[in-house]
């Protein structure tokens, strides 16, 4: 005997239709597909489907690995104990509370990581501490 929730089933009568675009046996369009509608592309798409060369700003992006974001967080450092100008103003700017959180976060880092990095990550860490916590107490002596 069908349960009650069967019979309701059964009732309401609905149809399972594939909309799939191709055959899932032989790969071919069907003919019965509706038609694909447009999505929006994602950005830099366009580029792709045209050909245009991609813009300069994604030309330049490196490759994104565990050295590269340290040295990005790094650099940041560097940037707010007055090591290096500021991109996008061109002058030196100092600001060592933000200096310290950037050493403390690579701090963490290294610290959550303890295990899981190669000889030479394991190095960088190490190198890029010392000299941040180095340049850190002479900004602070500067004060």
């Amino acid at each position: 005997m069908a349960s009650e929730e069967e019979k309701q089933t059964e009732a309401k009568g609905f149809t399972v239709q594939d909309r799939r675009r191709f055959s899932p046996d032989t790969g071919e369009a069907r003919p019965d597909a509706p038609e694909q509608t447009a999505a929006t592309p994602p950005p830099g798409a366009e580029n792709i489907q045209s050909g245009a060369p991609a813009p300069e700003s994604e030309q330049a992006l490196a490759e994104i690995n565990f050295s590269a974001f340290v040295i990005s967080l790094s650099t940041q450092a560097l940037m707010h104990l007055g090591e290096i100008a500021n991109p996008m103003s061109g002058k030196v700017e100092v600001d060592v509370l933000v200096a310290k959180q950037m050493i403390d976060i690579l701090g963490m880092l290294k610290d959550k990581t303890r295990g899981n990095l190669n000889a030479s990550e394991d190095r960088l860490m190490e190198d890029i501490l010392f000299d941040l916590r180095m340049k850190y107490v002479e900004a602070v002596k500067k004060r």
